[in-house]
């Protein structure tokens, strides 16, 4: 099974870079450095004996930050090679780690790349993040005679019901698996029943709990926050297409009531930012763009049009929506502005983070909305109520304050995996 599947990845070559191409037409940035696709151009002894984090995008690589921060305190004599998929992912971990980690991006799912790349990174543990299950790369990760984990596992019903329809390709790739640690009890059944060893297999919780808000990232966010002025604010974080429309006219609701209310909108995409500027003003609304360094006082539009600020920007905001969730996406990270104190609306499709959607709604700190209108009144009552405000955004800081622990577990796993390596 595993043969004809690596054959139709060849077959799609053509049709990836094509892909790629097209994609660079709005984001140049998936026109370049094409060669790490196919880890061509390393030498055989680039690294030896590291340890391989690999995330998929920004949000993959901000859940794995304080993960990799860890391993580089424990670890200090040891390489660490951080891939990602995405231009963006490749930004944040520049950003985040500068030259203390090395950062390529993963190749594709091909036999030949992926040999090229166990040559010339030699990693001793392979730590792969969330839902990142590719059976060619599980194989050579085995056959280089490395450790293989997965972190912060999780693995809805919806791609559990996908998996299973493949058990020849997937029972094998889940065998490979020397340790996971998933998020609940739930994923941690998925994962045996698709073919890992129970054993194996540690429902640690969510590493996302174990975010941190140091003092100068609440400095930067207090300072954002004086430049709006004193006045109702509300962020929509991490929006796709056809989310924007309706958070826009939600915002003339809340503008009809409070005609001095302030909405940062934040695109989850960079290529969409252009885009989403031209539909602000389409709408009547004034706008002011975070990447021209244009104040936000007097405006009624804040475009955070940049890039690794959301977590800043969730501190700026009275109140949060999570994008990804009015469409059917699956939803985005919600606890960055629950650890903000912040109450947190959220449209229906969550199918990404049902159980941490979960816990925030039975406590109280969560708000479920389906449309602009459910969305626009459930603003308005928030806004004009301080009270039911704070305690929202209490209930839903304590989920997370409940929940930390999963880090230290998720690093001991990893401890035991390089001493067995060892």
């Amino acid at each position: 099974m595993r043969t004809f599947y690596s054959a139709l990845w060849y077959l799609l070559l053509p049709f990836l870079f094509l892909r790629l191409w097209l994609r660079g037409r709005k984001a140049p940035a998936y026109r370049q450095r094409w060669a790490e696709r196919m880890a061509w151009g390393y030498r055989r002894d680039t690294l030896q004996n590291s340890l391989w984090v690999h995330a998929v995008s920004v949000g993959e690589t901000l859940a794995a930050a304080p993960l990799i921060e860890r391993l580089l305190a424990q670890y200090p004599d040891t390489p660490l090679v951080v891939t990602t998929t995405t231009p963006t992912g490749s930004e944040r971990v520049k950003a985040l780690f500068g030259d203390r980690v090395t950062h390529v991006y993963c190749p594709w799912e091909v036999p030949g790349a992926l040999t090229r790349f166990m040559t010339a990174f030699d990693p001793q543990l392979v730590v792969v993040l969330e839902t990142e299950l590719w059976p060619n790369l599980c194989a050579a990760v085995k056959r280089h005679g490395a450790k293989l984990m997965l972190v912060n596992g999780r693995l809805s019903e919806k791609s559990y019901h996908g998996y299973s329809k493949l058990p020849r390709l997937v029972r094998p790739m889940m065998a490979q698996f020397d340790a996971l640690a998933v998020q609940t009890p739930v994923e941690a059944e998925r994962y045996v029943a698709l073919g890992a060893w129970p054993e194996r297999v540690h429902a640690i919780g969510s590493v996302k709990f174990d975010m941190t808000l140091d003092e100068a990232l609440r400095g930067k966010a207090a300072a954002l926050r004086a430049d709006m002025g004193a006045r109702p604010v509300w962020i929509a974080a991490s929006t796709h297409p056809g989310e924007d429309e309706p958070v826009l006219a939600a915002h003339q609701q809340v503008l009809a009531s409070q005609p001095d209310a302030l909405l940062i909108l934040v695109p989850r995409h960079p290529e969409r930012f252009n885009e989403v500027a031209s539909l602000i003003r389409q709408q009547g609304l004034s706008v002011a763009r975070r990447s021209a360094a244009e104040s936000p006082a007097d405006v009624q539009v804040y475009l955070a049009d940049t890039m690794g600020e959301l977590l800043m920007l969730f501190g700026s905001a009275d109140l949060a929506f999570v994008g990804g969730s009015l469409v059917p996406v699956g939803g985005h990270n919600l606890l960055e502005p629950a650890a903000w104190e912040k109450p947190v609306l959220t449209g229906p499709h969550l199918h990404n983070f049902t159980a941490i959607s979960q816990l925030l709604h039975d406590a109280g700190g969560l708000s479920v909305v389906s449309n602009e209108s459910e969305l626009a009144g459930t603003l308005l009552t928030l806004l004009a109520d301080d009270a039911t405000c704070r305690q929202q955004g209490r209930a839903a800081a304590a989920v997370v304050e409940a929940n930390r622990g999963a880090l230290d577990k998720g690093l001991q796993l990893i401890s035991e995996q390089l001493t067995v390596k060892s």
